[in-house]
């Protein structure tokens, strides 16, 4: 795990993340085990990874088309949508910056496109997967960030309310709101709507470290302590 306050970020970085990830980036997995060492970087990797070594429940589709489409969906929302989110998070104090107009115009289109998609289905792919969980994530980052989904989005907000209600997702939501709220910063509607948990205590200077079993094998993961990121895969139990 690795450190993280508002003013500083994920600062020190964790020398394991400067070591495995030339992107200087969370999150990073180490597994050991049978087969030797395994170092990979990028959530991606990651979930197609847990879904090898523990493929049920199924997060990706089975039938071919569908998989592809889902794993589309959730490559679109890191490459094509998150982008923009990303340039809003240095202009928060200059929401008239025609950067920041453009990047609200872009949010926007990707929604609008995702509302055409998910139609009548409760899962943005057919079935719960990465995909839902992948966006569910940006779209949380962009909601705070002031580029949130409107009214123009019905369906794709009873999706959210979908995803804020599974228990683990609840669960992770409600972290990251009580840190935000700690250190004063707005909550998003939806965010707000999650039952209150304690506060996470502080953890600037302190490193942490989580090893768990599965299968035999250590594993160690890399990632921001008081909440799964957008980037952080969540574990098998994170995705009831």
């Amino acid at each position: 795990m690795v450190p993280f306050e508002m003013a500083t970020l994920y600062q020190p970085k964790h020398p394991e993340v400067l070591r495995i990830n030339p992107k200087r980036q969370v999150p990073i997995l180490v597994d050991g085990g049978a087969g030797g060492d395994l170092e990979i970087f990028d959530s991606t990797q990651i979930f197609e990874y847990f879904e090898t070594i523990r493929p049920e429940p199924a997060l990706w589709p089975a039938e071919p088309k569908a998989r592809a489409r889902a794993r589309l969906l959730e490559h679109q929302s890191d490459e094509v949508y998150f982008p923009p989110i990303v340039r809003l998070m240095g202009l928060q104090n200059a929401p008239d910056d025609p950067a920041a107009v453009e990047a609200r115009v872009a949010a926007k289109a990707f929604y609008d496109a995702m509302e055409r998609a998910i139609g009548a289905r409760d899962w943005l792919a057919g079935a719960y997967s990465y995909a839902d969980i992948a966006f569910y994530m940006a779209q949380l980052f962009g909601a705070r960030m002031g580029a949130p989904m409107t009214d123009a989005h019905p369906g794709l907000r009873q999706w959210r309310d979908r995803m804020t209600a599974r228990p683990a997702v609840r669960a992770v939501v409600a972290t990251m709101a009580a840190f935000l709220r700690a250190h004063g910063r707005p909550l998003p509607d939806f965010m707000q709507a999650v039952s209150r948990v304690p506060a996470p205590r502080p953890i600037s200077g302190n490193w942490l470290a989580r090893d768990c079993r599965r299968h035999g094998r250590r594993r160690s993961s890399v990632g921001p302590d008081w909440a799964m990121s957008r980037t952080t895969p969540p574990s098998r139990a994170s995705t009831t």
